[in-house]
């Protein structure tokens, strides 16, 4: 089917929009990096679609794909140890398997940043998955850490990274987890924890495209469930920006948003559990918060991390009350699964995304195949 012809561009009105010269435009032209055709004069025509496509992947380019889910393979009592340690960092997400099958399943589906294997009970099975993995190139980017174990059979060219103990196994993997080159800092004068690997958080942040978009009824189902479900007045869905906390979807809170440097849910997404602060007024961590002086100010908080698809906490799931009180641990279950379905539905969203970019990559080459005929 012929495209009208205001979506048919030539190389000057090509170079104006991707802000390069004509000379720069017709050398992506002529190079096939703009897929294009030449009219019966001898001109080139290119359709406005694959200007569009060619800056929406040089921005995919220029952004790199980090993870910060991390897999553990181990026995039973072994993966007790791993849990307790893993919890202690904030950094990433764990995710603990005895099956081998299991993990390799994990695994395929969607790279990790790191895989720990304990070798401690020297397991044949999982030795030969060390070599497995390692072999594996769709992995090259994935850290592949074998604890209690030499790797000599190996050799000195091995990929693996042999350790010791799983105090050094998560010694190392913190510091691979950590931004390149220095911990970000948001501002000079920052009151609040910060993960190592806090602008790779922002990074997927970015990549969910939820910031400043509008309400949504998923996520409002979700605050509303939260609010009636746990008697509380306040539910919202937060997501932490370099510079504020803003709100996806809020119940029972009228503010959009609010400064990043008073956002509770900033000790939230330091880990990976429940966050609970029973009476804010007394914590000296948010004691002087503007939201918290006074006497009509806020007492209660409990939040649970909202996480993408590659394990990074882009915010909050959490309640508010304006008097002290404390979750049940069945409450505590409650926030926690209610996360875990925001965390979902952003992941499906983002595969759903991916799916149809490639669909409208596969329609542009059908109409150039179609075009060139």
């Amino acid at each position: 089917m012929r495209q009208p012809d205001r979506d048919i561009l030539t190389t000057a009105q090509t170079a104006k929009i991707l802000g390069v010269s004509v000379r720069t435009a017709q050398l992506l032209i002529e190079g096939g990096s703009v897929p294009s055709w030449k009219t019966p004069g001898g001109h080139r025509r290119v359709y406005r679609a694959d200007v569009e496509a060619l800056i929406e992947d040089r921005r995919d380019a220029m952004a790199p794909h980090f993870s910060a889910t991390v897999m553990v393979i181990a026995t039973g009592n072994r993966l007790k140890v791993y849990r307790r340690m893993l919890e202690k960092v904030p950094e990433c997400t764990a995710e603990l398997f005895e099956d081998i099958t299991a993990a390799l399943l994990a695994i395929g589906s969607l790279p990790p940043h790191a895989v720990i294997i304990d070798l401690g009970d020297a397991d044949p099975a999982r030795l030969k998955l060390v070599r497995r993995l390692a072999e594996n190139p769709s992995l090259a980017q994935t850290r592949i850490l074998a604890v209690g174990a030499s790797g000599g059979q190996f050799g000195k060219s091995s990929p693996i990274i042999w350790l010791k103990s799983a105090d050094a196994a998560v010694a190392s993997l913190r510091m691979s987890l950590a931004d390149r080159g220095h911990m970000a800092q948001l501002s000079t004068d920052q009151t609040f924890p910060l993960a190592l690997n806090e602008r790779q958080r922002l990074v997927a942040l970015e990549r969910t495209g939820l910031v400043d978009t509008g309400p949504e009824e998923p996520f409002d189902r979700l605050t509303w469930l939260a609010a009636t479900t746990l008697d509380a007045p306040i539910a919202l869905l937060t997501l932490l920006t370099p510079t504020r906390q803003w709100f996806k979807s809020r119940f029972g809170y009228d503010l959009p948003e609010v400064p990043r440097s008073s956002a509770f849910c900033n000790y939230t997404i330091m880990q990976r559990g429940v966050f609970t602060v029973k009476d804010l007024s007394v914590d000296p961590r948010f004691a002087t918060n503007p939201a918290v002086v006074g006497s009509r100010g806020l007492r209660f908080y409990a939040g649970a991390p909202v996480l993408d698809a590659d394990g990074f906490a882009i915010g909050s799931l959490c309640i508010m009350d304006y008097k002290p009180r404390s979750l049940s641990e069945q409450q505590s279950r409650v926030l926690f699964a209610l996360a875990g379905v925001a965390s979902d539905e952003i992941s499906l969203r983002m595969a759903d995304r991916r799916l149809r970019e490639a669909l409208r990559r596969e329609e542009r080459q059908k109409l150039h195949a179609t075009a060139e005929k």
